[in-house]
């Protein structure tokens, strides 16, 4: 179950969260904590989604690998500035959210997944068929230019401290919107969705801004991850993409706001520890969600919180 604590605790939990990134390249490699945050955001983006609206979408690669294109393509072909083509992949994820929202919420439960699924699915073979994309070589080798025009994002640190800061002032954006009364609603949406249209709430137009901001919120993901690495591929709006970030979500405990950041970093954790060891990191993986499903039902961060609450009680 989605936990009930207070927004007082998840305030806290944010503030601490900034602290530790602070001093985090004191022991970790920048470059893998940098992943590691575009994939917390991804992951916690796709919650706000699933987790607090109880809408699982199977597509959520489309918004993550688009805005990547579209970063990618504006620092390379247009030469725009780093924020500029931040903006104009978030916007890009945004109408296509509008979209597929538009057309997948006519539809609940297996159904919207699988609508989700197949429009995705559509958006990567476009991206495959496009001119822009380079098909299967990508966009790569832009420079990161400066932000700002001042700020030179090809130092590693430099950029480390402006993913740190998109990411925390992300995720005190989708707390802030969990914790409204925007975000009531969808949470009575995700717990009886009868009772809250008798309640004379338009459930429909709620779902689709929920989608919206969610796809927004993945698409900066995307955008950074672009501007980290400095290429976009067709890896990034595959399927397993989509695959990837349920997975996280899952493992670190959906309807809670440290879950799918504690998701994320098992899941970059085990692809980086694995990638040069010659064994497959698809095994493992499958295998961490079996445990999961079968000990965290809840996922570690909820198992953890449940534990809790029975010890008090």
């Amino acid at each position: 179950m989605p936990s009930r604590r207070s927004p007082r605790s998840g305030f806290i939990l944010l503030a601490l969260v900034a602290a530790a990134l602070l001093v985090a390249p004191m022991w970790v490699y920048p470059i893998f904590m940098m992943k590691l945050l575009c994939f917390a955001l991804f992951a916690a983006a796709f919650n706000l989604l699933l987790g607090y609206t109880g809408l699982l979408s199977f597509g959520h690669a489309a918004f993550f690998g688009g805005a990547a294109y579209v970063t990618a393509h504006a620092m390379k072909v247009w030469q725009v500035t780093p924020e500029v083509a931040i903006l104009a992949g978030v916007g890009a994820a945004i109408v296509l959210g509008l979209i597929i929202g538009a057309i997948a919420i006519r539809r609940q439960g297996i159904y919207f997944a699988m609508i989700t699924l197949a429009l995705a699915q559509m958006f990567y073979f476009f991206c495959l068929q496009v001119p822009f994309t380079n098909g299967e070589d990508g966009i790569q080798g832009f420079s990161r230019g400066k932000l700002f025009g001042l700020i030179d994002l090809n130092d590693t640190m430099n950029l480390y401290y402006f993913i740190a800061v998109m990411t925390v002032l992300s995720l005190m954006l989708i707390w802030r919107i969990v914790h409204s009364p925007f975000g009531q609603i969808l949470k009575a949406i995700r717990e009886n969705e009868p009772r809250t249209i008798s309640l004379g709430y338009s459930v429909q137009r709620y779902k689709l801004a929920a989608f919206v901001m969610s796809a927004g919120l993945a698409g900066l993901a995307g955008s950074l991850k672009a501007l980290l690495f400095q290429f976009a591929t067709l890896t990034d709006v595959a399927w397993n993409m989509s695959g990837e970030v349920i997975l996280m979500a899952l493992l670190g405990g959906i309807g809670t706001m440290a879950g799918p950041v504690v998701g994320a970093g098992i899941l970059v954790g085990l692809q980086n520890f694995f990638a040069t060891s010659g064994f497959p990191v698809t095994i493992v993986l499958g295998a961490t969600f079996m445990i999961c499903v079968l000990l965290f039902r809840r996922g570690v961060v909820g198992e953890v919180r449940h534990w809790l609450d029975n010890r008090k009680a």
